[in-house]
């Protein structure tokens, strides 16, 4: 009978060790599952937007403007044009034309 004894406390040890560890399990939720679903990845979706959309004005855009900006600072569209005639890119003019 011993062997059955400590069989007994075994289970029984294991048993509150189980229900300390889980706890009360909550009840599934069995009605507006959908509706409550719905409206979390609504909420999360309008989240992801607005942070998209302040990255791509204030991280992308602002960056972009900022190069284009230092881009044409400096460039002299004369210069180039006069570069690409030399090189005979164009058909209209020749590359030696003397203008």
């Amino acid at each position: 009978m011993e062997i059955f004894e400590v069989k007994d406390k075994i289970f029984t040890i294991n048993q509150t060790m189980s229900a300390e560890l889980t706890g009360h399990l909550p009840k599934p939720q069995m009605r507006g599952l959908l509706h409550s679903t719905i409206k979390r990845n609504l909420i999360l979706t309008g989240i992801t937007v607005v942070l998209s959309g302040c990255y791509m004005r204030f991280i992308y855009g602002d960056g972009n403007k900022r190069a284009y900006a230092n881009f044409y600072l400096n460039y002299d569209a004369e210069k180039e044009f006069t570069r690409m005639r030399k090189k005979g890119l164009f058909d209209s003019c020749d590359p030696d034309d003397n203008e």
